[in-house]
C-alpha cells in the first residue's frame, strides 16, 4: 500500500524542510512505499525555494501550487486532487505532528481499517506547549462533537488523520475552505459507513513561524460543517453510505486503539469487523 502524505503549506520556510526530511525518514525506516506532497498555499517567503531545492534532492517528494485562493481547507482540497498513492494522511508543515506515527498509521491501514484518527487526548498520547487558552476552547468543542455523534472520538478537530483512497472519493464534494474541513472529512466518513481506529499520537507547539489557526475560526464555519453533518445523518436516510454498507452488520467504530497499534494484527482486524457502530440513525 502506498501512502501520500499531504501537507499544506504557507509561510512554512522556517519549518517545511525540518518536517518533510522527518517524513521521509520515518517512512524509508520501515520501507513503506510513499509519495509526499507539499501544497503551497501562495507562500510569501522561501517555502517554495525550499521545497523545490528538496524535490530534486529526494525524488518522492514534490511541490505544487494550489489553483485555489487562500485557505487551509483549499489547500488540502488541491492535495486531494492530485495525490498518487492507495491512501493519503494530512499532516501539518509546523512540526506539530510526530511523522514516526505515520508507520503506525500506515500498519493500521493495512489491517483493512478504512480511516485511522490520531487522538491527542487518550491514553498514551504526548502533548506539549498546546497553549492554554486554544487548548480549553479545543476541549470544550471537541466534547460538543463527541455527544452530537456519539462516535467515540475525542480530537474530530485533529488535521492528523489518515484514509483509503476510497473513502477520499465517497466523502467528496469537500466544501469547506478553511480549518473547517478537519471536522467535515471525519465526520462525512463516519457517518457514511467507513471503519476508523483511533489511535494515541505525540504532538508539540510549533517551534517557528505563527500558527494559521486563529480563534474564531471555531466559530461559524465550524458549526456550518458540523450542522452540514448533523442533517445528512437525519434527513439523507443514508443516500449517501458508502456502496455496499449494511447498517446490520455493524461495522463502523472500533476501539481505541494502544500506543503500539499496529503489532497485534489479526486481533484488531477480527474487533474491527464485529465493532458496533455509534453514529445515530
Amino acid at each position: 500500500m502506498k501512502l501520500s502524505v499531504v501537507i499544506p503549506a504557507r509561510d512554512e520556510a522556517g519549518t517545511i524542510g525540518a518536517t518533510v526530511r522527518a517524513v521521509v525518514a520515518a517512512l524509508r525506516s520501515e520501507a513503506i512505499d510513499h509519495e509526499v506532497l507539499v501544497v503551497d498555499d501562495h507562500s510569501r517567503d522561501r517555502t517554495a525555494a525550499i521545497m523545490d531545492a528538496l524535490g530534486a534532492e529526494l525524488g518522492n517528494v514534490r511541490c505544487i501550487l494550489s489553483p485555489y485562493s487562500g485557505g487551509f481547507g483549499l489547500t488540502v482540497r488541491a492535495g486531494l486532487e492530485r495525490f498518487d498513492g492507495d491512501a493519503v494522511a494530512i499532516l501539518m508543515a509546523d512540526g506539530s505532528d510526530d511523522p514516526r506515527d505515520l508507520v503506525r498509521y500506515h500498519r493500521i491501514l493495512l489491517q483493512g481499517y478504512d480511516c485511522v484518527f490520531g487522538s491527542r487526548f487518550m491514553s498514551g498520547a504526548r502533548v506539549r506547549d498546546y497553549p492554554k487558552i486554544k487548548l480549553v476552547i479545543n476541549r470544550v468543542v471537541n466534547l460538543g462533537i463527541r455527544m452530537l455523534f456519539r462516535h467515540g472520538y475525542n480530537d474530530t478537530t485533529n488535521a492528523f488523520k489518515a484514509y483509503r483512497r476510497e473513502v477520499i472519493d465517497n466523502i467528496k464534494p469537500l466544501v469547506s475552505n478553511h480549518f473547517n474541513l478537519t471536522v467535515e472529512m471525519p465526520l462525512k466518513a463516519v457517518i457514511r459507513g467507513h471503519s476508523y481506529a483511533i489511535v494515541p499520537i505525540s504532538w508539540q507547539g510549533r517551534g517557528a513561524g505563527e500558527s494559521k489557526l486563529g480563534l474564531k475560526e471555531m466559530g461559524s464555519r465550524y458549526l456550518f460543517s458540523l450542522l452540514y453533518a448533523f442533517l445528512e445523518v437525519h434527513l439523507t436516510r443514508g443516500d449517501y453510505r458508502r456502496p455496499g454498507f449494511d447498517p446490520r452488520a455493524g461495522r463502523g467504530r472500533a476501539p481505541a486503539l494502544p500506543s503500539d497499534a499496529g503489532l497485534s494484527e489479526s486481533a484488531d482486524l477480527e474487533r474491527r469487523d464485529t465493532a458496533d457502530s455509534q453514529v445515530p440513525g
